[in-house]
């Protein structure tokens, strides 16, 4: 049996010293025409190397316009009267009743004026619509009085140019001739929120023939 074990040793040896000899790349991978092996490829993607980056630009800012404030549709010019505390109501309200107009929709008179007031108004508003009459703005109003009255209410007496009148397509022709503006007088009447159009009232004895308006 023991003079088997140094052949056996020997060979193993020869096999060892054999099995160095040869190229690390065999093994059972094929190898490329010229030889080299090249590189693996690996299931896990490479990441390209990152270039420094320029440092980020803004936003590029254009100049806007500030917006232009709208222009009034109306102006109501008080003078004298702009301390009586009706007047002031006067001033504050009438763009809502002049909007109305204008669009020949009396809704807003409804929701926010005396039902008095919405009474003396619509049916003209009704009338402007029916017939095709239009308003264009800007119109003015100037207030040349202010009386109070028996009832409590305060009667501000107006004159309002002639571009706040309605005109007939059809006919050519302002509705109310009135080359030198119209005589209006409201009553103002003083409630929870405020001095508000109560109703109108008869213009006798208001001249406008002097009055100079600012639209």
């Amino acid at each position: 049996m023991r003079r088997f074990a140094l052949p056996a040793l020997t060979l193993a040896a020869v096999l060892l010293l054999g099995a160095c000899g040869k190229d690390s790349n065999d093994g059972g991978r094929p190898v490329p025409v010229g030889g080299d092996s090249g590189t693996t490829t690996s299931t896990t993607p490479s990441v390209e190397p990152s270039t420094p980056s320029s440092a980020p630009t803004q936003p590029a800012t254009t100049a806007t316009a500030k917006p232009t404030a709208r222009a009034k549709q109306v102006i109501v010019q008080a003078g004298n009267f702009a301390s009586n505390p009706a007047v002031q109501g006067l001033v504050t309200s009438y763009p809502l009743y002049f909007q109305a107009l204008v669009s020949k929709d009396d809704t807003i008179l409804r929701k926010k004026f005396p039902s008095y007031f919405y009474s003396d108004v619509s049916q003209g508003i009704a009338d402007a619509k029916r017939n095709g009459w239009i308003m264009r703005p800007p119109g003015s109003v100037v207030v040349v009085g202010a009386r109070s009255t028996a009832d409590g209410t305060v009667a501000v007496q107006t004159c309002r140019s002639q571009t706040t009148q309605y005109w007939d397509p059809k006919g050519k022709r302002w509705t109310v001739v009135t080359p030198k503006g119209s005589p209006e007088v409201i009553e103002m009447i003083k409630t929870g929120v405020g001095w508000l159009p109560y109703r109108l009232a008869t213009s006798k004895g208001v001249t406008c023939g002097s009055v100079r308006y600012p639209a």
